[in-house]
């Protein structure tokens, strides 16, 4: 068995950080059996390496390895890709394809972002991880395969499971063994090396001497948060070999180059403050919220303006019709002003109204038209804002945009084309 610095020599890995010295450790001892791994980590931390290693230490090593970004495939072609289709299963399918499943037979699939999958396909994939079976997208012939699965994810599992977004028994199929993997930020000691691994790369890539930090700029680059990890750390080596002519960086120089951590969202598990609000994302909850109080309260007015009475009613609830009334731009304001009586009650229900014993149901009968319209327009201008904020952010780099939007990047290249920002 391969000593741990062997193998980080063997597939470059740099630091000797403790967790990072585990997650080796681990990937070492599942490597002979064929026991599912899931490795767990946010993004940027270097997941990629783990499945190498396993596969490479395998009695698979001579089989074919095939890296699938789950995040990066259409949903309505996923399907496709790893289990293949017959000709004319959909519309293009114009011959037989084989899939990654059938493609690797023998071999290892690591499925990266496997947390991104459609409910649809985690079904087959419980399948294949149980009996090692499949059938094409447009069969019913049932296929078999011998692959080892090897996942990663940079979703919380859990919370993804609670809100119905990944199946509780798949994720324990892929977990039998989990590996983390720790954020840059817990690799304090890792990081200076790293950095100085990258930018003797970058000076031999681009031919000129590699940038030194003083002893500032090293304690600025290990004070900072780095959330991309070490994807963003080797993205600001290169910037900072490319672009300063001066090889020695001072700690002032470095800082011009790192984004404010304050800009980044960031959201305080279990605040309910002001704070809260601080980024883009909280700010349009906010928004959504204010936007509810209106309509109910534009809710309550209606519904006593039917039961009671207009005129008598505008007398004693002049200060909430102020309120209401008080906003043009809500446009189901703008409606009742227009048509004070909007609403035709159906025929079964016209004698028992004025019981409202069911108020939630009349609710939604009154305003399912003024909702549909409003709130829509808004999460549409509040969502192009965003994404258009955070592309420009990250100088059009679409994955570090869909990070910081909490978002996939296979959703965000959804979002770029149905709006037309791209």
């Amino acid at each position: 068995m391969e000593s741990v610095q062997a193998i980080k020599q063997r597939f470059e890995i740099i630091g000797n950080d403790p967790k990072l010295n585990r997650a080796i450790e681990k990937a070492i001892q599942v490597a002979p059996t064929d026991i599912s791994v899931l490795v767990v980590g946010e993004s940027g931390v270097g997941k990629e390496a783990i499945p190498k290693i396993i596969h490479s230490l395998s009695h698979r090593k001579h089989g074919k390895y095939i890296a699938v970004n789950c995040g990066a495939i259409p949903e309505g072609t996923i399907d496709s890709e790893l289990f293949g289709h017959e000709k004319g299963a959909f519309t293009g399918a114009t011959g037989t394809r084989e899939g990654y499943f059938e493609v690797a037979n023998g071999g290892t699939i690591f499925l990266d972002e496997v947390g991104e999958l459609p409910l649809t396909t985690q079904v087959r994939l419980l399948r294949v991880l149980e009996n090692g079976e499949f059938i094409k997208v447009g069969s019913s012939q049932v296929q078999k395969t011998n692959v080892r699965i090897v996942a990663a994810t940079n979703v919380n599992m859990r919370e993804a499971i609670e809100k119905g977004r990944f199946r509780e028994d798949l994720y324990y199929r892929l977990s039998t063994v989990e590996i983390t993997l720790p954020p840059l930020r817990e690799r304090k000691e890792d990081i200076h090396l790293l950095f100085r691994k990258f930018a003797s790369d970058f000076g031999h890539k681009y031919k000129m001497p590699p940038i030194r930090l003083d002893d500032a700029a090293v304690q600025a680059l290990q004070r900072y948060r780095w959330g991309g990890n070490i994807r963003q750390l080797r993205n600001i080596a290169e910037q900072l070999s490319v672009l300063e002519t001066n090889r020695d960086i001072t700690g002032a120089t470095l800082l011009s180059y790192l984004p404010a951590e304050s800009a980044l969202p960031s959201v305080i598990p279990g605040s309910k403050s002001d704070s809260d609000f601080s980024t883009e994302r909280e700010i349009l909850y906010k928004v959504l919220f204010d936007m509810k109080n209106d309509l109910n309260d534009l809710k309550k007015l209606t519904l006593e303006l039917m039961k009671n009475g207009g005129a008598k009613v505008q007398e004693a609830n002049q200060g909430l019709i102020q309120k209401i009334y008080g906003k043009p731009e809500h446009a189901e304001v703008r409606a009742f002003e227009e048509h004070p009586h909007p609403v035709v009650m159906p025929a079964t229900t016209a004698t028992a109204h004025s019981d409202y014993a069911d108020e939630d149901a009349d609710d939604h009968y009154l305003f399912a038209e003024a909702i549909e319209e409003e709130e829509p327009l808004r999460l549409e201008q509040k969502e192009i804002e965003m994404i258009k904020k955070a592309l420009e952010r990250h100088r059009g780099r679409r994955k570090a945009a869909a990070d910081e939007l909490g978002i996939s990047e296979r959703t965000l290249y959804r979002k770029i084309k149905q709006f037309d920002l791209g």
